[in-house]
């Protein structure tokens, strides 16, 4: 904290010690209003400018906070006073500075990760909405529904779990192949289905933002394998392999064993389409279908620089 006193006929001020520091001026000089403006944030200059001239006509104490720069490094001071001239003595006004830095830095960082948890929110609640509209495609009933939607919630709880920051630490990345297991676990945990499903990708980084977009992408290909693919049947098999060429992730997707694979002549429907803009808007890559004889192959391009975001 440091003290100030203005003299509002000849709009000289001068200050304490703390008060030179915090504003980085020579102690004992007499400044102006010009010489500290040439100090205040550019975005803030015009708003101190017309809150100190309305100080005078302020009934009560008066707070203003601001930016100053000090060489590179930016400030929060908060200016405080009587206004009405109260207390005024010789046309000099009396009132102090705190340099509330820490305290504006802290809300700063409040609001970010409000914000932060926000869009989180909302994107896994996107997600669940949408794993709910995919579940009900491949459910004969509500039970089968409520059962097989509790299964993917909770293998995308656990999906998350490896990606979320714990104990105050910087959330790491998970492994690719790691995210991939526990996502198909709910597809892939029943005597007569285990074993079917083969996760084979090198040892790569996926980060938060990527693991919710690529568990909604997994899950609409393996509930479509369950209802028409290798998946369908118990002889069925899926393979998942990975390659990393350049700037691009190829993870491909292999249906083996499952009924006959006709290409669908209708056009894309609410879940092709929503995986397709995923892979494009969230992964900057692509995905194709190759509608095989001996199975349905999926080859999703991803980059590998949002993959690890």
């Amino acid at each position: 904290m440091g003290l100030w006193w203005w003299n509002v006929e000849t709009d000289q001020i001068a200050m304490d010690r703390r008060a030179y520091a915090l504003w980085d001026l020579e102690e004992g000089s007499v400044a102006t209003f010009e010489d500290l403006s040439a100090k205040i944030h550019p975005k803030d200059l015009d708003r101190v400018r017309a809150a100190f001239a309305a100080t005078r006509a302020i009934i009560g104490p008066y707070e203003i906070d601001f930016r100053i720069l000090s060489g590179d490094d930016i400030q929060w001071v908060s200016a405080r006073g009587q206004g009405n001239d109260a207390d005024i003595r010789h046309d000099v006004m009396r009132g102090i500075f705190l340099d509330v830095t820490g305290r504006k830095q802290a809300e700063e960082a409040s609001q970010l990760l409000a914000g932060e948890m926000s869009h989180r929110v909302k994107n896994l609640l996107l997600v669940a909405s949408q794993l709910a509209q995919i579940t009900s495609r491949s459910a004969a009933t509500t039970a089968d529904m409520a059962r097989d939607l509790a299964k993917r919630l909770t293998a995308l709880g656990r999906a998350h779990d490896l990606v979320r920051p714990r104990g105050g630490r910087p959330v790491e990345a998970a492994l690719l192949g790691d995210l991939l297991a526990v996502l198909l676990q709910a597809y892939d945990d029943t005597d007569r289905s285990s074993g079917r499903i083969r996760v084979s990708v090198p040892r790569m980084d996926i980060g938060e933002a990527a693991a919710t977009t690529l568990a909604l992408v997994v899950h609409e290909l393996a509930t479509n394998s369950l209802k028409y693919g290798a998946l369908s049947v118990e002889c069925g098999t899926l393979d998942l392999g990975c390659a990393a060429p350049g700037e691009y992730v190829v993870l491909v997707w292999t249906e083996r064993g499952g009924p006959p694979v006709v290409e669908p002549s209708a056009p894309a429907g609410y879940g092709s389409e929503l995986i397709r803009r995923s892979m494009e808007r969230q992964l900057g890559g692509s995905i194709d279908y190759n509608w095989s004889a001996e199975g349905l192959i999926v080859t999703l391009r991803m980059r590998r620089n949002l993959l690890a975001a």
